[in-house]
């Protein structure tokens, strides 16, 4: 069997090497992607790992001429609400520094978010809205997850005891259910599962008094000030749903998850009108569609599928992928940043056999890849690699891959042969991060 197999590899990697786009560096490595982009509403950019330096600064560059060439209005990534919303902030023009725009990603992984790329692209965006056409609406950068519970809640209560005080006391009360956990979500979820405690009515409670008092707080302050303690209620009421049923995990917990990240790139959209466009940064385990996977098969879905469903040809999903290099992850949940080896891709996997195209890098559109032979293995079931914040590379004979058919996940795809770690802004153990939950991706 292992022998069949290598002598099936170097026919579908000749018909890769024919039909990809190897990136040189040049601002043309980006022209198909481009043209697929033109008239869809949402591209959802993927990772590999939440690690790599290429991911990101690909990413980085793609989104710069989309929103540079084809007026793409915001950013949104898989970040927690408040967090991201000190860099809308500062992108917007809010006094300080990119550095201290990124001060709120501080819980594990920090890294994700507080890298040297992610530096870059923020100061490149601050200076992108500085220098646009008179009337031109600024860009902006959202997050769409939800694991913000209690710093969504202490945002809630800092927005009325500006505009309602007399609100901001009720708030106080109603999220002091939380307290006898201290802030410790993990020791919330197991309370509620085995004790039946939970404080979900008091967090409901608490949305439907804003949202009751929208106008009236929007005439005090601003229509998007609301929409964004708006959203930090939304925020902190899935966040509770999730760490409630957090013991149950599998697809209860995912799927909430995956789809609060669309409902809240919805209300966006809705927000910021009918010419807004969007860019996603997600672990290709978001974007790229589950249908195309056993998670799929299993009862879970995720933002891929959701956003076909729900957008059709108007949505966009680009994977990425390396066969080896080096990634920063940590060994456990709450440890340090490491940078990690990255063996060589599982003989037969999808990384595999795009090694065997001997390109350093390239690009290649899965949009109308052919049914039948050679280009065929695209619509198969073959090991595509997903590295998550917590990695152990001697898992990767038995783990570390999702069972995938490409050209049913992407739209395209990046493919870079060797990569490297991506560089944290602050290397070295952190506090432990109490509202995460170890999904890895």
């Amino acid at each position: 069997m292992a022998e069949s197999r290598r002598v099936a590899i170097p026919p579908l990697s000749e018909w890769v090497r024919r039909h990809a786009r190897p990136l040189t560096g040049a601002r043309a490595d980006f022209d198909e992607v481009l043209d697929l982009a033109r008239d869809r509403r949402i591209v959802m950019l993927g990772e590999a790992s939440h690690g790599t330096a290429e991911f990101y600064a690909t990413r980085a560059r793609l989104t710069q001429r989309l929103i540079e060439e084809q007026g793409f209005t915001f950013v949104g990534i898989e970040g927690d609400w408040p967090d991201a919303a000190q860099v809308n902030r500062y992108v917007r023009g809010r006094p300080g520094t990119a550095g201290q725009a990124l001060e709120g990603f501080r819980r594990f992984p920090t890294w994700m978010w507080r890298n040297t790329v992610v530096l870059s692209f923020v100061e490149w965006l601050r200076r992108h809205n500085e220098n646009r056409a008179p009337g031109e609406p600024a860009t902006g950068l959202y997050g769409l997850d939800l694991y913000s519970l209690h710093t969504s809640m202490e945002a809630v209560v800092h927005f009325l005891d500006r505009v309602d005080p007399e609100a901001a006391r009720t708030a106080r009360e109603r999220f002091a259910c939380f307290e006898p956990f201290g802030g410790d979500t993990q020791q919330y979820a197991l309370s509620a599962h085995f004790l039946q405690t939970s404080c979900e009515e008091e967090v409901i409670a608490m949305l439907v008094d804003l949202m009751r008092r929208r106008a009236h707080y929007a005439a005090l302050t601003s229509d998007e000030e609301v929409f964004e303690v708006e959203l930090n209620a939304i925020a902190a009421l899935d966040a509770e749903r999730y760490y409630r049923q957090m013991m149950l995990g599998g697809a209860v917990t995912w799927n909430l998850r995956d789809r609060h990240m669309v409902d809240t790139l919805e209300r966006l959209l809705i927000q910021l009108g009918p010419e807004s466009r969007a860019i996603l940064w997600e672990h290709n385990s978001h974007i790229g569609d589950f249908r195309a996977t056993f998670e799929g098969a299993s009862g879970h879905v995720n933002v891929g599928q959701l956003v076909r469903e729900r957008f059709g040809r108007e949505s966009l999903a680009v994977g990425f992928g390396t066969y080896r290099g080096t990634v920063t992850a940590a060994s456990r949940w709450d440890g340090p940043a490491e940078y990690k080896r990255v063996p060589p891709a599982r003989p037969g996997s999808i990384e595999a056999i795009l090694h065997e195209t001997a390109l350093p890098s390239f690009y290649l559109s899965l949009t109308r890849t052919p049914l039948w032979e050679p280009a065929s293995w695209l619509y198969q079931t073959r090991d595509e690699r997903a590295i998550g914040v917590v990695y152990d590379p001697d898992r990767e004979a038995y783990g570390n891959y999702v069972p995938s058919r490409l050209a049913e996940r992407y739209d395209a795809y990046f493919f870079f042969d060797e990569t490297l770690a991506v560089e944290p802004l602050d290397p070295g153990p952190e506090p432990p991060g109490l509202e995460t939950y170890p999904s890895g991706l």
